[in-house]
């Protein structure tokens, strides 16, 4: 279909991008560690609040 949106997750991408672990993003957001590796692998859909603090955190727009 022409209209689909392929959406990716880049939060590792970006993560790393930034020489940041796991853990020390989970810390600014909030969340645990196992939140972000879930997030990561595509397990979890987070919320708008908490994708809202990683674009934050990982210095992309929102």
């Amino acid at each position: 279909m022409a209209n689909e949106m392929i959406l990716r997750n880049r939060v590792r991408e970006l993560r790393s991008r930034l020489n940041l672990r796991q853990s020390d993003l989970a810390r600014e957001v909030d969340v645990t560690r196992q939140t972000i590796l879930a997030i990561e692998k595509g397990r979890l859909n987070p919320s708008v609040m908490v994708s809202l603090k990683i674009a934050r955190v990982l210095r992309e727009p929102a």
